[in-house]
């Protein structure tokens, strides 16, 4: 039966709190700590690689308990539960530092990364698994997708623009603490309306075995799913440098700091207005080939961004907008995509093991952010970039280059992969010809 809109609506209204934490988390952080609050940004460069590293083990075994508690008979929604005041209790921390400077700022920021990466983790990771089991229709699982990820959408548009708002009539620091107090019962709610009204999973046949081992490598044995990583992990890496480095480039190249929350909103505003488009294009022409296609919309876009001058204000809301056109796909397209893949070990008689390949999905998704803090912020250092101050030319160069010219090259890779892969009926056929 064809889960009915409404109820698609109460499980995609979680994404809207999950999206208002991780925006801040990713975007904000590395800008509030190193700027507002005076932590050098090699230091909070490898503070954020070393705790989303800690963090990105704990999802496959999550991934594995929850497949372990699905398999008993029991719900995912007791991890979401159980997630869902670590996730709060995480955000208020992280926002609310006390008065402190040097090591015991840095301790606090570390703290509190691990506890609100935690409570994500254990949320998100069943959050997700469920949704892959509303349906078995690959178009089913966009439309899951498109829901999910529309409400994610709008979080992201209050997290882009709350803050701003706050801190106009607060200050930074005031406005980030406040924003972080909204946010606990804006996530209670939604977990509420989540668990309660969802779509039911559909009865699944039990994982083969039991070994936590097992949630780390059975992903991996199938060729679909290494194919589909392979490219996941270049494209994230393309997106997430971008999201690390958004806000010094909006300051330090275009100079029109004022207008962040602007650009933030004209960039996810355009995911939003796409995101229909894409789920539409995936249904008559196949997943991969219009995943494919939003990536060379975003290539084609986002290049520009290097040639920006200061002031080019009109120019970077082109570059905003015509780039945020292919996030639709990027976020609706890959977890559609998985969900799909996942359909190989249940004809192999593996039974589903939704919770291990979201766990390590989420473990991937996590390493790429990772990677484009832990790398890029210190590089930027090296060269001799620092937020807030008279940067020498080389510098602002540099800045510009990571910012656009190595994302727009990764993403180039992960296209060349995508077009010669399956799921764009490369060598081995078309894996989504069901799109």
């Amino acid at each position: 039966m064809r889960p009915s809109a409404a109820r698609l609506a109460a499980y995609g209204v979680l994404g809207l709190p999950l999206a208002m934490a991780a925006l801040p988390i990713y975007v904000h952080v590395p800008k509030y700590y190193a700027d507002t609050l005076g932590l050098p940004l090699a230091a909070v460069g490898a503070i954020l690689l070393a705790a989303r590293l800690l963090d990105a083990v704990e999802d496959p075994l999550f991934g594995w308990w929850s497949d372990r508690a699905r398999a008993r008979g029991r719900s995912r929604w007791a991890f979401v539960a159980a997630g869902v005041p670590l996730l709060a209790l995480g955000m208020a921390g992280l926002f609310n530092p006390p008065a402190a400077s040097g090591p015991a700022l840095a301790a606090w920021l570390a703290a509190s990364l691990v506890v609100v990466y935690t409570g994500y983790s254990l949320v998100t990771v069943s959050y997700l698994a469920h949704g892959a089991e509303i349906t078995d229709d690959p178009a089913g699982r966009t439309r899951v997708t498109a829901w999910r990820e529309g409400f994610s959408l709008v979080g992201v548009f209050l997290a882009a623009a709350l803050p701003a708002a706050l801190a106009a009539q607060a200050g930074e620091r005031e406005g980030f603490a406040r924003f972080s107090l909204l946010f606990a019962p804006l996530v209670a709610v939604a977990a509420v309306v989540t668990v309660r009204a969802s779509p039911p999973a559909h009865a699944r046949l039990p994982p083969a075995g039991t070994g936590l081992a097992r949630a780390f490598v059975l992903p991996l044995r199938n060729p679909a799913f290494r194919r589909l990583l392979a490219i996941f992990v270049l494209n994230g890496i393309a997106a997430s440098i971008p999201a690390t480095l958004v806000l010094f480039f909006i300051e330090d190249v275009v100079r029109r700091p004022d207008l962040a929350p602007a650009f933030l909103v004209a960039y996810f505003a355009a995911g939003a207005a796409g995101l229909p488009a894409w789920v539409a294009l995936a249904r008559r022409a196949g997943k991969g080939r219009a995943w494919l296609a939003a990536m060379g919309v975003s290539i084609a876009a986002f290049v520009w961004a290097f040639f920006l001058a200061p002031g080019s204000v009109a120019a970077y809301f082109v570059i905003c907008a015509l780039s945020g056109l292919a996030l639709g796909a990027d976020l609706a397209l890959p977890p559609s995509m998985l969900a799909d893949v996942i359909d190989g070990d249940e004809a192999r008689g593996a039974g589903r093991n939704e919770g291990a390949y979201f766990g390590l999905w989420s473990l991937v998704t996590k390493l790429n952010l990772a990677l484009a803090a832990g790398l890029a912020l210190p590089l930027l250092q090296a060269f001799g970039y620092a937020p807030r101050a008279h940067n020498p030319g080389e510098a602002l160069v540099v800045l510009a280059g990571v910012y656009a010219l190595l994302p727009c090259g990764l993403k180039a890779v992960a296209a060349g992969v995508l077009w010669a892969s399956p799921f764009c009926g490369g060598k081995g056929g078309n894996t989504d010809e069901h799109g």
